[in-house]
């Protein structure tokens, strides 16, 4: 057997600082799994200093983790503010929230990953460079819905994804500018939000005609843009897929536990019911004013998420297990074994919060247990006794930097382990993204308030994007056209790729019922969209989830009197690229040990495409991970005596 060890760092064309060790065996053309580490080498500490801030503020301080999707964080953190401040905005308020958030991160940012971050890997230099006789057969290829889009062949497409001189990247410049032009007349700002606050938002609707109307012109121009690009693109991933046997390169989620350690598919759903929202905690949807006990927000917030367009849940080893929000969050279990983090769990006594969760026999407010009871059984110094808690659950997490050397057998990522624990006692690590997110949805009921969108829970959806049209492309995609996807069994390159593509469809759909709604609210003369919040004198939770283009951004408070006790963070790249463990391999690792090298060189000159293909597909940010390394030709060259860690003890 003759052996490669390939380290690609760092993996460029993406959002932060990610590198891939791989050992593979050239005559199998397979990495040996043992071998696969992917790491992130990058700290940010944004759940350090957040703390001792109001609430209020952390929307606007969160955002700033990441430069593409800090719209995703920012949204997250309100709802979490929402909750511990027991507030929701009014219906219109939750249109404009998903408007601003369709356009940016959503539409936009999907443009820019699909064909100006992964489109270069299949673009005609990259693909006649590499593998030469894809692109011969590319170039023989027709593209079935040429008619449309107008390239006549696969070779064609691959051409007009070259960087710079391609036509789809041209376009991909032009169209995600649209985007972020119709988020920021309600965020006042791309990509930090300004506008974003508990109960609400705060879009000056003075002059509310010229915001609607701008939001409208650039709408219809991408709900062309986007027939237009994903026609393009099923082509593509139809060659791909079924011509050139790369269905299932890259595999990460996989139903059958032989085929793949990843074994969820989690959601956290997205695009809020504005009357359902509005009315959490029994709170009249026009009220213009109302508090309620975080508990009660938490009961309403579970309720009002199965309303979502695109639906919360996890799928466990191909069966839905839960379409509840709760019932999600309360699965989330972390631990950092191959970390740079200290373990926080013998000081968990010390968190100003602990006996509020422990007078509950730390369930939520529904009665379920964290991480189900499946809890840790640790020796309290200060006790003097052996404990069992559930100190994996971000409510009872803090998080304490430990920079070392990098160790492939110890610790060697500044990302932590975030595995799925559920009631049946498996944990598993999952994948979060378009894939996982779609998938989830597929398999409940689904449909929205225009009738564009269905889902009858049989895995199969069906998107309706209405007549409109834009200079810029041809007439060919101004009809009304109806798009359906059946979602496969498992997540590989492709089938990311695929989802994302879909998923654009849906974002644009939602863009119009949100319009639709903000604009009957306004005519009907409700023109207030937020609420006024009060700081409550004892100690709160909450939980913020949504998702980020590239999956289920996770976000739990901890408040008194208006203060932040605690924030933990998880960005959807915080699990999918977390290290390896007892429970198997996160997606990031799985997908590379299920890559097959289709490289036509000599493995001497073999460059990395299929894997960078496989960690590109989920569209990675490092800067969201990770939550200051000091090294020099791999060694530790500084160590930290003592870091500003938390309030609560050092």
């Amino acid at each position: 057997m003759v052996q490669r060890e390939m380290i690609i760092d760092p993996i460029t064309r993406i959002e932060g600082h990610l590198g891939l060790r791989v050992i593979v065996d050239t005559d199998k053309r397979r990495a040996i799994p043992e071998s696969v580490r992917s790491f992130v080498t990058m700290f940010r500490g944004f759940e350090v200093f957040s703390l001792g801030r109001p609430p209020e503020d952390l929307p606007h301080i969160t955002s700033r983790i990441c430069g593409v999707c800090g719209a995703s964080h920012a949204n997250a953190d309100v709802i979490a503010a929402d909750m511990v401040y027991g507030v929701a905005p009014t219906p219109l308020g939750v249109a404009l929230r998903n408007m601003a958030f369709a356009m940016t991160d959503h539409i936009y940012d999907h443009t820019i990953i699909l064909l100006m971050l992964e489109g270069p890997d299949y673009s005609s230099p990259v693909v006649a460079l590499m593998t030469k006789s894809v692109y011969e057969d590319a170039k023989k290829t027709l593209a079935e819905h040429r008619d449309i889009h107008g390239f006549t062949t696969i070779a064609e497409i691959m051409d007009a994804l070259t960087p710079i001189t391609g036509k789809m990247w041209q376009l991909a410049v032009k169209f995600q500018r649209l985007a972020r032009e119709a988020g920021v007349l309600l965020y006042g700002r791309h990509s930090h939000p300004s506008t974003l606050v508990p109960g609400g938002i705060t879009t000056d609707l003075t002059n509310h005609e010229y915001i609607l109307m701008g939001y409208m012109f650039r709408l219809v121009k991408l709900t062309a843009w986007v027939k237009f690009m994903y026609t393009v693109l099923w082509d593509l991933f139809d060659f791909y897929a079924n011509k050139h046997n790369y269905a299932e390169n890259g595999t990460s989620y996989h139903p059958d536990p032989a085929k793949s350690t990843v074994g969820a598919a989690g959601s956290g759903g997205i695009f809020d019911d504005p009357e359902e929202y509005a009315s959490i905690g029994g709170c009249g949807a026009w009220d213009k004013e109302c508090y309620v006990e975080w508990e009660e927000f938490y009961k309403g917030l579970d309720k009002a998420a199965k309303k979502r367009m695109v639906k919360p849940g996890v799928v466990l080893r191909g069966k839905l297990v839960t379409d509840s929000y709760a019932e999600y969050q309360v699965s989330i279990f972390e631990h950092v074994q191959h970390a740079f983090y200290k373990d926080w769990a013998d000081k968990v006594h010390e968190l100003p919060w602990y006996g509020e969760l422990e007078k509950t026999g730390f369930k939520d407010p529904l009665g379920n247990t964290l991480n189900w009871g499946k809890w840790t059984k640790y020796t309290s110094d200060i006790l003097g006794k052996t404990v069992n808690a559930p100190v994996f659950h971000p409510w009872l997490k803090v998080t304490i930097p430990n920079p070392t050397a990098k160790n492939w057998d110890g610790k060697y990522s500044w990302a932590a382990h975030v595995r799925l624990v559920w009631k049946d006692g498996t944990i598993t690590p999952f994948e979060v993204g378009p894939y996982a997110r779609l998938k989830v949805t597929s398999m409940q009921v689904a449909s929205d308030y225009l009738g564009l969108f269905k889902s009858n829970g049989n895995g199969v959806l069906k998107v309706t994007l209405p007549r409109a049209c834009t200079d810029e492309l041809p007439g060919s995609v101004c009809e009304e056209m109806s798009f359906e996807w059946k979602v496969p069994d498992y997540s590989s390159t492709i089938y990311r790729l695929w989802a994302r593509a879909f998923n654009i469809m849906i974002d644009v759909v939602a863009a119009w019922n949100n319009l639709t709604k903000a604009q009957e609210y306004i005519a009907s003369g409700k023109t207030y969209a937020s609420r006024p919040w009060k700081k409550p004198n004892r100690v709160t939770f909450g939980v913020g989830f949504t998702e980020a283009p590239r999956g289920t951004v996770r976000h739990w408070m901890v408040q008194r009197s208006g203060k932040v006790l605690n924030i933990q963070i998880h960005a959807p790249t915080t699990g999918n690229v977390s290290p390896f463990d007892k429970y198997g391999r996160s997606p990031f690792e799985e997908s590379a040990v299920n890559t097959y090298v289709t490289e036509e060189t000599d493995p001497k000159d073999w460059t990395g495409l299929d894997y960078v293909r496989a960690i590109r597909s989920f569209d990675p940010c490092l800067a969201c991970a990770a939550h200051i390394t000091f090294t020099k030709n791999g060694r530790a060259i500084k160590t930290v005596k003592k870091m500003i860690t938390s309030t609560h003890y050092s």
